[in-house]
């Protein structure tokens, strides 16, 4: 596959990108904490049934492709897309977005692999069962190339896509003195994009009326988030929230966090996520209006920024998907399909093979296993599918120590499924679980486990519903029937 410009496949954001880059050197192969290589570890989690966070949206576990990937619509992606419960497609490409056009299935400065075309693209999308994301050319478009691509897609072929971004990451444009994304408007400031983004809405809805439109935020608590550009008098989401928040149906991060070690790196999800939800639920509250319970909150982009084809990635992946959930998103969408590497960073974490690739399957590049060889974020996804099911209740479930994380289902009939995930390197943990609102069965519960370096998903009859073994680094899922 060929590599990308830097304007095109980088993944971190703006002046943090040189921080994250040189802690992702850095950390490749770090060592353990002195918490992990202790000795056998213990916890408990308390699973509340009657605590309900959030139904499990059917777009809830997504994936992005992106048209330089020349592999996206093979043959083997629907069925390891359905293994993996994917039930969101973003399209056409993070920052190539900015500069795709449709019509003539080209992008500027960027190169675009063939048989990656729109309607190629959607019968993939089709096969998986998974509902499409568009993230429509703000950066070199118009709300007219924008419209044409909705009357294409849902009156011409009636595809019926719902879900349509108006750019990408449009605050790296330069206006807080870093530009990875391109923009070719003359003014770059957060109340441009927003002015623009009411005319690219008007102009989409007026062909279809039913499609969502989402507007463009920096992450809470990470940059440029809190800094006022020039040209505006407020920071890039207040700014953007306060002209289009009333006329948005779903707003949009990204979440890529920078993890000093692999314990930091795994313990990003809890100790990150809710806080950013409720930042944006609170700019949703205040500028929506009376449609503030009606927008959502979309995260199109996740990844890890290091161990990214290693266990510790293949841990990140449940907990990051679930959490967000949890906290409100409609859908949390992995970077990437394939994204390939050029090689010259490799490693080994935790005993096996890190290429440096970003994508949940192999690109197939000369050091890597063949193509489309899932790689650990893969397993984790598809751990969630043992979870529940999109329409399935996400319920509370804490635990007593940051390295036993877990997440719990209620059913629509009424069992419950826990997820306990070890984030232990080296050793086992014994987890004690304790629950209200529900009474489990006496039978010996089946449990499906991800352990550390495996290829494979496995599953027994084992523990009971209040005692399990969660081995090092692993993730289980235990299903449960109810006394009743």
């Amino acid at each position: 596959m060929r590599r990308l410009v830097h304007r095109y496949w980088t993944r971190f954001t703006g002046l943090a990108a040189v921080v994250s880059l040189a802690l992702a050197g850095s950390i490749t192969a770090a060592p353990q904490s002195a918490e992990a290589a202790s000795a056998a570890i213990t916890a408990s989690v308390s699973v509340d049934a009657n605590r309900a966070l959030a139904k499990i949206p059917t777009t809830g576990v997504g994936m992005n492709v992106a048209v330089y990937d020349g592999n996206m619509n093979h043959s083997a992606v629907p069925g390891l897309l359905r293994d993996a419960g994917v039930g969101m497609i973003r399209y056409p490409g993070g920052s190539y977005s900015d500069g795709y056009h449709w019509q003539t299935h080209t992008v500027e400065d960027g190169y675009v692999a063939p048989n990656t075309e729109f309607d190629t693209f959607m019968g993939t999308a089709r096969s998986v069962g998974a509902q499409p994301i568009i993230t429509a050319n703000y950066g070199s478009g118009t709300p007219d190339e924008a419209a044409a691509w909705v009357r294409y897609a849902n009156v011409t072929k009636g595809y019926g896509v719902k879900y349509w971004e108006i750019g990408n990451e449009v605050y790296g444009n330069g206006l807080y003195g870093a530009t990875w994304e391109l923009d070719r408007h003359s003014s770059k400031t957060a109340t441009t994009y927003a002015t623009n983004l009411l005319q690219y809405a008007t102009a989409m809805k007026a062909v279809d009326p039913t499609i969502k439109i989402g507007a463009v935020l920096t992450t809470p608590g990470s940059w440029p988030d809190g800094i006022t550009g020039p040209g505006d008098s407020m920071d890039w989401n207040h700014t953007v929230m306060s002209i289009a928040g009333s006329k948005i149906d779903f707003v949009i991060v990204h979440h890529y966090p920078i993890g000093n070690s692999q314990a930091d790196l795994l313990g990003k999800p809890q100790a990150e996520i809710p806080g950013m939800a409720t930042a944006l639920r609170s700019l949703i509250n205040q500028y929506a209006g009376s449609n503030a319970p009606n927008v959502g909150i979309a995260v199109t982009e996740v990844g890890a920024n290091a161990y990214k084809n290693t266990s510790p990635s293949g841990l990140f992946a449940p907990d990051e998907y679930l959490t967000w959930m949890e906290n409100g998103a409609f859908t949390v969408d992995w970077w990437n399909l394939h994204n390939g590497t050029d090689c010259s960073h490799v490693t080994t974490v935790e005993g096996a093979t890190d290429y440096d690739d970003g994508g949940i399957l192999s690109s197939g590049a000369s050091c890597e296993p063949p193509l489309n060889t899932p790689f650990p974020p893969h397993y984790g996804a598809r751990m969630i599918t043992k979870l529940g099911a999109p329409g399935d209740t996400l319920v509370r479930a804490v635990g007593s120590t940051p390295l036993v994380s877990a997440h719990a289902v209620r059913r629509a009939n009424g069992d419950v499924n826990v997820m306990l995930i070890n984030k232990d390197p080296a050793n086992d943990a014994t987890v004690t679980v304790a629950y209200s609102g529900f009474t489990p069965s006496s039978a010996t519960p089946t449990v499906y486990s991800y352990p550390k370096n495996t290829t494979s998903i496995g599953s027994a009859t084992t523990g009971s519903a209040t005692r399990q073994t969660v081995p090092a680094y692993s993730v289980v899922v235990v299903q449960l029937r109810s006394a009743g």
